[in-house]
């Protein structure tokens, strides 16, 4: 693998004293798409929840060990910047229902205080509402309310809410568990497009998602890290016997 853009090592976190990661040391590759699979309870949304410390937003909320951006350690750096840095997306979608869709597109820097021009807005809104393949769809009405549109559109809005920052990882938690099979393939194809600017990881509990969009898949199970590989390694020849019992649907 080159240089990797995210590291993380001995990462363990508990909530309540009750521990959900155990000890997780894992790389993941720049510009590359890599899926977090395992069943209900792994501790998955956990993990990308410590990559971009959104887990401090519970206050039981304990971790230790590392997690690197680019060698620079982001548990050392201010939550606010980490986070524009490794932009998330949510299992439902969530538009700030009383925004625009236009306001939503550039809520990090209203929220942060950031001054910008008239000029400056519109290039940001339309940018991001391109990457997420949103733009045609919606110009015409950016001063509507974000939740008017459907679920599928709505999560590629709160992709694009997400892109506005221009962040170097895009952390997706279950992106299309919520929505229906059509929007899901918009997703799928928007995701794999973006893959060539931002390295992505998605949780998924899909596992033929995972097959189909994803470079490198990661098994976790209990809390702990069971198998990381090339996603056509990992599904043909899987190491562990626990990540071939997972594939074939013996448990999840």
């Amino acid at each position: 693998m080159e240089s990797p853009i995210l590291e993380i090592k001995n990462l363990s976190a508990s909530f309540s004293g009750s521990l959900i990661l155990k000890n997780i040391t894992l790389s993941f590759p720049r510009n590359k798409l890599t899926a977090i699979m395992g069943p209900s309870g792994c501790g998955k949304t956990t993990l990308v929840r410590c990559i971009n410390r959104m887990h401090e937003l519970v206050p039981s909320a304990t971790v230790s060990g590392s997690v690197l951006l680019n060698g620079e350690d982001i548990y050392h750096l201010n939550p606010i910047q980490v986070r524009r840095k490794i932009g998330m997306v949510f299992q439902r979608p969530n538009p700030f229902p009383t925004m625009s869709i236009y306001d939503n597109v550039i809520a990090g820097y209203k929220l942060t205080g950031i001054k910008l021009s008239k000029q400056e807005k519109d290039r940001i809104v339309e940018e991001s509402l391109r990457k997420a393949a949103l733009w045609d769809e919606v110009k015409d009405c950016l001063h509507q309310k974000g939740t008017f549109l459907s679920g599928g559109q709505q999560q590629r809005l709160c992709i694009a809410r997400a892109l506005e920052m221009d962040p170097e990882v895009l952390l997706l938690d279950e992106p299309t568990s919520a929505i229906d099979p059509r929007a899901i393939q918009k997703i799928e194809e928007l995701i794999v497009e973006l893959k060539k600017t931002v390295t992505i990881i998605i949780v998924t509990h899909n596992i033929a998602q995972a097959a189909r969009v994803s470079d490198y898949a990661v098994f976790l199970y209990l809390g702990e890290l069971v198998e990381f590989d090339q996603t056509e390694k990992l599904f043909t020849v899987p190491k562990d016997k626990r990540t071939e019992e997972y594939l074939s649907g013996k448990f999840g």
